[in-house]
């Protein structure tokens, strides 16, 4: 074999695809800092509630908090995301961050000197202007990528295995540090590994979009180039979708817990939970290492419906069996068709936005997730209280069927016939 042989053949990019990711410059530092800044995502929450309810005893006053905050959120996230769009990422996610991080830290304070209760809802209220780290991230695989399809997949579907494992594993460490060392040792971490994450992240300006100071230029375009997202064809009924994905989740935390606690192993439910997320994580790196087949539209029809035939597996293995075990085993089974169904529906988030307005049309995506969460979690409790623990599980089933259905409407909405769809110059067909 040739010099010149050897040296084409050193020079063959990897056959892996998250390596062929990972070769491209600067893509491994802003990941690391996107994932220290993402960690937190899942600490918060949980690390709030400890804290509250442990200082004032009042799980009512913690949850209570803990909505505001999640409200407030869905409100500021993407006017947030707007302004990063427009400004550039590191220009309005730094300050953001260090706003919502001195929420944080005021939270902290006010727990700790007894102030009075509206003084904790304020405080948690201002870290609504966190960042959509994770949206950021997509935003900047998609700008690296533009027009490789493929590649895009691949990044979506570690995206999507990168939030799993960090809402797997951050209420684990928000629970060991709060009750190891103090209550308030969570949310200290967390605000630490948030601002860090977030530098790291922002300092990699090779990879980062150029800002987009006028985003669209005509409001009639379909496009969605006017002062709304929710005009353009198709984006609200794949929001609602995201609305009952989130709710699938919210639900199956609460009945989780609330069944596991039913038996006297409350402490397992962590765990059982961890499983759910831990089969998602697996089966979204697994979908992103295969190649994408057929129409996305389609592509995400089918993953909806396995989430809603898989999600039964829970109510059955509690009804049939009332084991733990059994429930941990139809949880890890679920949770495969979650990851699939998120990415497949985040892809088409980034197919519907226009150009420039990326990380708006993310946030809006996980506004819509959290809003799900919220709601299903407010299911669930409803459902456990009067149907009892087992049939609790009926309500994620439901919501998985209404994604099912909210999915086949918005298929229904961007394929009416005897219209073209515009054509984008970054993709080579919208599904």
């Amino acid at each position: 074999m040739s010099s010149d042989t050897r040296a084409g053949s050193s020079r063959r990019p990897p056959r892996n695809p998250y390596a062929r990711l990972f070769a491209i410059p600067g893509a491994a530092a802003f990941t690391v800092g996107n994932l220290v800044a993402r960690l937190p995502m899942g600490m918060f929450g949980v690390s709030a509630v400890i804290m509250i309810s442990g200082a004032r005893g009042s799980y009512a006053l913690a949850g209570a908090v803990t909505a505001t905050g999640l409200a407030a959120t869905a409100v500021v996230a993407p006017w947030t995301a707007r302004l990063v769009d427009r400004h550039g990422q590191a220009r309005v996610a730094v300050p953001a961050t260090l706003v919502a991080a001195l929420g944080s830290l005021a939270l902290l304070l006010c727990v700790r000197v007894g102030a009075p209760d509206w003084t904790l809802f304020a405080a948690y209220a201002a870290t609504a202007t966190t960042p959509n780290t994770g949206g950021m991230s997509r935003a900047r695989w998609a700008h690296l990528l533009r027009g490789d399809e493929r590649a895009v997949h691949t990044a979506n579907s570690f995206e999507q295995a990168a939030d799993e494992l960090c809402f797997m594993l951050g209420p684990v460490l928000a629970a060991f540090l709060c009750g190891t060392f103090f209550p308030q040792a969570g949310t200290l971490v967390g605000v630490v590994l948030l601002v860090t994450g977030v530098l790291l992240f922002a300092a990699q300006r090779g990879t980062e979009p150029p800002p987009q100071k006028r985003a669209g230029h005509r409001a009639d375009d379909g496009r969605g180039g006017g002062t709304s997202l929710l005009r353009v064809r198709g984006v609200t009924p794949l929001l609602a979708a995201f609305l009952a994905t989130g709710a699938v989740f919210g639900s199956l935390e609460v009945v989780t817990i609330a069944y596991a606690d039913d038996r006297g192993h409350k402490a397992a439910a962590g765990v059982i939970l961890a499983l759910q997320a831990a089969g998602s994580c697996a089966a979204g790196l697994v979908h992103g290492a295969v190649r994408p087949r057929g129409p996305l539209g389609r592509r995400y029809l089918l993953c909806a419906a396995a989430m809603a035939a898989l999600m039964t597996l829970p109510l059955l293995a509690v009804v049939a069996t009332g084991s733990l075990v059994a429930l941990s085993g139809a949880l890890l089974v679920a949770g495969m068709a979650t990851a699939p169904t998120m990415i497949t529906g985040m892809t088409l988030v980034q197919r519907r936005t226009p150009e420039g307005r990326l990380n708006e049309g993310m946030t809006l995506a996980v506004t819509g997730i959290l809003g799900g969460i919220a709601c299903g979690a407010a299911g669930g409790g409803w459902a456990v209280e009067h149907l009892g623990t087992a049939w609790g599980y009926g309500v994620p089933v439901a919501a998985a069927c209404g994604a099912l259905l909210l999915s086949t409407a918005q298929a229904c909405a961007t394929s009416t016939p005897g219209r073209r769809r515009p054509s984008r110059p970054r993709a080579s067909h919208a599904g």
